[in-house]
């Protein structure tokens, strides 16, 4: 991918981000979907955030995944420096790094500036909370004790980040494997989260949306679509 069009992709998804951001603050889509979700008789969620098994594959089994992963390219990374075969990757390493480490810092960092309340804090779903949108204002009479940390979805950057793979790989096939690989982890993390009340869907969407955003901006700012450029000439 060349540097115009990791522009122009930087511009789409800062665009498409903008949109998603008013589609879900103009309309009651959160609230339509999670309500199917929440079983009312019950008072519960679809899924029951203390059952190990889906606890482990879905929340801590990803989690420590992702952190071996995150060591083995560091490791990798530093070895570039030293290693003839790992010197030609080692744009490539910096870029997946990166993307691992400040994909969910920044989302993580956004939480405490947003101030929005999960699900399962609302009222509206045997919690005490009133259900506010991003850039909505808490009512009068609301006295806010703590501040929410729902928006956006942390627990699910760290399997968006993986979409970074997109970058690491030379092959137009194995990118979009990549590629894949992380936006499908990604889902699979957010939907956990939304099926036991942690999540709305806006929340995934722009952790999505923002995750493939600061991956770009990092493979822009790394200047890989040199490399990218020679390689083409190479194959030609």
């Amino acid at each position: 991918m060349n540097r115009t069009m990791v522009t122009r992709q930087i511009l789409a998804t800062f665009g498409l981000l903008l949109a998603a951001l008013a589609l879900f603050e103009l309309t009651n889509i959160d609230l339509l979907l999670q309500d199917r979700l929440f079983l009312e008789p019950a008072h519960r969620w679809l899924v029951d955030a203390k059952d190990p098994v889906w606890r482990f594959l879905l929340y801590d089994g990803p989690k420590g995944a992702l952190v071996l992963m995150g060591i083995g390219l560091l490791i990798s990374y530093i070895a570039s420096f030293r290693s003839a075969k790992l010197r030609p990757h080692r744009r490539r390493l910096l870029v997946l790094l990166l993307a691992m480490s400040f994909v969910p810092l920044l989302i993580a960092g956004l939480k405490s500036y947003t101030n929005v309340y999960t699900p399962d804090q609302l009222a509206r779903y045997s919690g005490d909370k009133p259900y506010v949108k991003v850039f909505e204002s808490y009512p009068p009479d609301f006295h806010q004790t703590d501040r929410g940390r729902g928006f956006p979805a942390g627990h699910a950057s760290g399997g968006f980040a993986l979409m970074a793979l997109y970058f690491f790989f030379r092959q137009k096939q194995h990118r979009l494997i990549g590629w894949l690989f992380g936006f499908g982890l990604g889902w699979a993390m957010g939907l956990y989260q939304m099926f036991k009340g942690a999540h709305f869907l806006s929340h995934t969407v722009v952790t999505m949306l923002g995750a493939w955003l600061i991956i770009l901006i990092i493979y822009r700012l790394a200047g890989c679509e040199e490399d990218a450029n020679k390689t083409e000439l190479h194959s030609v």
